[in-house]
């Protein structure tokens, strides 16, 4: 299996496309003002390889806000599709999904899905999930910046575009970075939560917005920035899910990502993220003796924090060490059957 990742900045995107004629499956990050052009262009050049775009930032050793970054996979067998309507009924082609990941062989040791999703992520991944757990098969993506996916050159909203990926020459595994730890033991219970606003109401029986302003002793127009630092956690068993705010409303809290009453949370702060990097890369490496590619989607507030702390070259080139690395900038990342926020997910192909 060989990872390939081409990029202009001027979004010239015919000036890649010659490159790609090897490719068993292509992934494409461009901007939302030239996506429908991109994906006709990509299509029209490569009818019968399959294909899933989205909009966003994209970055290998360096990050590029603008242009045009196309993946190449090859020694693979991938199928790609489509899941419509994701905000109202995202198991609708779920049987078109099932029949990709048969037609792929796809297993739990060399397999995994990639997706590129436009909203409703939770529901989304459950309804994938239906399909893949009976093979545990793997899952990463994240949330697309416009709205907007691709699928085989066809552009889609309120949809999910997917690849179910086999590597025909080494094994497949996903991870997730977590940079947040909680900061005590201290338990908050939601309550007054709003699913469809990813609302939370009261925190332990008092306004969640005077919670958390007082925690942090901070005003309410400072809260959308405080969650850099300071993010809730949910917490389902051993895991902890990143939940970013989103903005005061009312005296409550909007996320984004759902909470629901009773869910149990907490208040999380950030840890030493050359540590943490440092450690991803050991658990990768401690488990492929030899790495064909990393792809990963990294949260936007990730991005904006490494950004503002002057950390984010320095973290691609560390992770690029690794072999071929790439990726985009996602608004949500998904791992497995999770929807979480401020966080990094990624495959790695041996």
């Amino acid at each position: 299996m060989k990872q390939s990742f081409y990029t202009s900045d001027s979004g010239d995107l015919n000036s890649l496309l010659g490159q790609l004629s090897g490719a068993s499956l292509i992934m494409m990050l461009t901007t939302n003002d030239r996506f429908e052009m991109h994906v006709k262009q990509l299509h029209t050049k490569y009818p019968d390889i399959p294909s899933i775009a989205t909009t966003g930032h994209f970055y290998g050793s360096s990050l590029r806000e603008g242009g045009v970054g196309v993946v190449a996979l090859s020694g693979v067998k991938a199928a790609a599709g489509v899941l419509r309507t994701v905000s109202t009924m995202p198991m609708r082609d779920i049987r078109e999904f099932e029949d990709n990941v048969r037609k792929v062989n796809a297993n739990a040791h060399n397999s995994v899905c990639i997706d590129f999703c436009s909203e409703n992520d939770a529901m989304t991944i459950a309804a994938m999930n239906t399909v893949l757990k009976k093979s545990n098969i793997s899952l990463m993506g994240g949330t697309a910046f416009d709205g907007k996916v691709a699928v085989n050159g066809v552009v889609y909203e309120d949809a999910c575009a997917y690849a179910i990926v086999r590597n025909e020459g080494g094994k497949v595994k996903v991870y997730k970075e977590n940079l947040y730890r909680p900061m005590d033991d201290r338990r908050f219970i939601a309550s007054g939560t709003d699913r469809s606003r990813y609302y939370i109401g009261e925190l332990n029986g008092k306004p969640a917005k005077a919670v958390y302003m007082n925690e942090f002793g901070i005003s309410e127009r400072d809260i959308s920035k405080q969650t850099f630092s300071n993010p809730f956690g949910k917490i389902t068993g051993d895991e902890i899910c990143i939940i970013s705010l989103k903005e005061p409303s009312g005296n409550g809290l909007c996320c984004y990502r759902q909470v629901n009453d009773s869910d149990v949370l907490t208040l999380l702060s950030i840890g030493d993220h050359t540590e943490i990097a440092n450690e991803t890369i050991s658990r990768i490496r401690a488990d492929f003796s030899s790495i064909s590619g990393v792809f990963a989607v990294n949260c936007a507030f990730r991005y904006l924090y490494f950004k503002e702390h002057n950390f984010l070259g320095s973290y691609l080139q560390s992770m690029s060490k690794l072999g071929s690395f790439c990726g985009f900038v996602g608004n949500g990342e998904h791992y497995n059957d999770q929807f979480i926020n401020q966080t990094m997910s990624c495959v790695v192909f041996g």
